[in-house]
């Protein structure tokens, strides 16, 4: 855990890695609280409203009995298991016998389609899968083109031939199971990307990666666990942003976490669910944020008890910093880490000063910088790659049968995010976006969140998304979509009056001179804005206006 200080220089030079020889993480989440019986674990939810809760002596139970029922099946160490199932105690449970086995557990998201399973599973020899009623049929589907599934777990719904219902497996196996002793470095965990070239590459992680995260949350949530904390977040546990920013650091913690399966996010509902069950520490994203701000008198209609609020994937921005403080009382602290080595730089509003639209500074235990194509450190203030050094626990092991990509990764001791950002003289990291989505405009290249920061002050904007399109002079120009508020009339007074907005309060070069409204913006699942859907569709509109 991390120590408390006066500084962030403190906290920082104080903390060092303890990594044991031998970790596994299900009995890390899981069994080593279980002797205190009546400890808390999971809250979980229901679609009706109905609230079933989970101990952490019941959880090792029933992780121990499907470990025994997955054993018995020829599952062993190393092998494969998908997990296609929502925010619901099945999950959990299964990620738990699936780390006490030894095997990897593989995070597929609910809402993915039969191309992108069967890729995943095929790519990763999943040997076998746990899912739910509604997405069987996916699986029922793609299964004889999966040579390597042995095996299909449904925890509901109807019985089809081949497939095993998860809760007689369960009930048949036995309560007493001895994990494997696995070493930190071993395999556990294959996330896969959604990379922006090519197919989905899959990040393998070592048990050690949630003892590499645990910084990363403490931190951000400020010093994380205090007494009666209690966690929730609208993300999806296929993703790190719920499971291992979420779920897996609470367990490890002895906290509570709270479960919703969510079809889709809903402002309204996710409010009412935070005052409901207390919850005190919540990890949402920004798009989601932006959602909840719009809901009318919503700290007339409910008391809420926040204490922490993380949020990561796009800037915050000082529109929702404020509101977070107005609504909540409290300072929203911004982080940010990617699929392959993540949370390594976040703010904590209890050590440090916040400055809006900064991800923050390095978080204790991580050395990051960034640097230039050739792995050198840049001085302050200069664009380039942002680069953690290692070793570090919580970076990845390879991307899964991908040595070129997983090569093409490092520079010397440095792993490559991706991500182009900024360091200030005073430690503070400032985004500036994806290699892919910067605007080269009149020499100039533009990140688009401080323009989107900007939009979404603007009154009659609920959100916005930035790209740039060719032009034939300034190689591009900024486009904005911009999703208006109800009240709001999508005309051309109000293009005219987004881009002077914009144009008075940044720079000439960054106002959108292209403006289009849209409904909705496309949305990754954990509420990133995709842009590269949006620089798709523009190529093909503009394609059609050639021809």
């Amino acid at each position: 855990m991390l120590k408390k200080k006066e500084t962030y220089e403190d906290v920082y030079q104080s903390f060092e890695w303890q990594i044991p020889e031998y970790y596994n993480m299900g009995v890390d989440v899981c069994d080593k609280h279980a002797h205190q019986r009546y400890r808390l674990a999971l809250i979980y939810e229901d679609e009706s409203g109905q609230v079933e809760k989970y101990t952490f002596w019941r959880l090792k139970r029933l992780s121990n009995q499907f470990a025994n029922a997955l054993k018995a099946l020829g599952f062993d160490a190393g092998d494969r298991m998908g997990i296609l199932l929502p925010q619901c105690p099945e999950t959990g449970i299964s990620h738990i016998a699936v780390y006490k086995i030894g095997g990897i557990v593989i995070p597929l998201f609910t809402l993915f389609g039969v191309d992108a399973l069967e890729y995943r599973l095929i790519n990763s020899e999943a040997k076998c899968i746990v899912t739910n009623g509604e997405n069987l049929h996916k699986v029922l589907k793609i299964w004889d083109r999966l040579p390597h599934l042995k095996h299909v777990f449904v925890s509901c719904g109807k019985k089809e031939e081949r497939v095993i219902a998860f809760w007689e497996a369960i009930e048949k196996g036995a309560i007493d199971f001895s994990p494997i002793k696995t070493r930190a470095d071993d395999p556990a965990l294959l996330a896969y990307t959604s990379g922006t070239t090519g197919p989905p590459k899959g990040a393998l992680h070592a048990h050690r990666m949630l003892l590499g995260h645990i910084p990363g949350i403490e931190f951000p949530h400020n010093f994380f666990p205090k007494e009666d904390d209690c966690f929730w977040t609208p993300a999806d546990w296929a993703w790190l942003g719920g499971l291992t920013d979420v779920l897996l650091p609470s367990w490890h913690h002895g906290i509570p976490v709270v479960a919703f399966r969510a079809k889709k996010f809903d402002p309204e509902h996710a409010l009412h669910l935070m005052a409901k069950h207390g919850i005190r520490n919540a990890f949402i994203p920004p798009t989601a944020l932006k959602l909840m701000r719009q809901v009318k008198d919503l700290t007339k209609q409910h008391h809420y008890q926040m204490r922490t609020i993380a949020s990561g994937g796009e800037t915050l921005g000082k529109e929702l910093l404020e509101w977070g403080r107005e609504t909540f009382g409290i300072t929203i602290n911004e982080f940010y880490g990617q699929t392959e080595v993540n949370l390594v730089v976040g703010n904590c509003a209890e050590i440090m000063e916040i400055r809006p639209g900064s991800m923050g500074k390095a978080i204790p235990g991580h050395v990051v910088e960034i640097v230039d194509d050739d792995g050198n450190v840049l001085p302050p203030d200069k664009t380039g790659n942002v680069a953690i050094k290692q070793p570090n626990p919580v970076m990845f092991l390879e991307y899964w049968r991908n040595p070129e990509a997983t090569r093409s990764k490092y520079i010397g001791d440095w792993c490559l995010s991706g991500d182009l950002a900024k360091k200030d003289s005073d430690g503070y990291f400032w985004f500036v976006g994806r290699e892919d989505d910067l605007i080269t405009s009149s020499g100039y290249r533009i990140g688009p969140g401080e323009i989107e920061d900007c939009l979404i002050k603007h009154p009659a904007v609920a959100m916005s998304a930035v790209i740039g399109v060719p032009d034939e002079v300034r190689t591009e120009i900024v486009k904005a979509f911009i999703v208006p508020t109800p009240d709001a009339t999508p005309d051309n007074d109000l293009k005219q009056g987004i881009q002077n907005f914009v144009r008075n309060r940044l720079a000439a070069h960054e106002y959108p001179r292209v403006v289009e409204f849209v409904k909705a913006l496309p949305l990754t699942a954990t509420g990133k804005i995709i842009r590269k859907d949006l620089r798709k569709a523009e190529r093909e509109k503009q394609k059609g206006d050639f021809f």
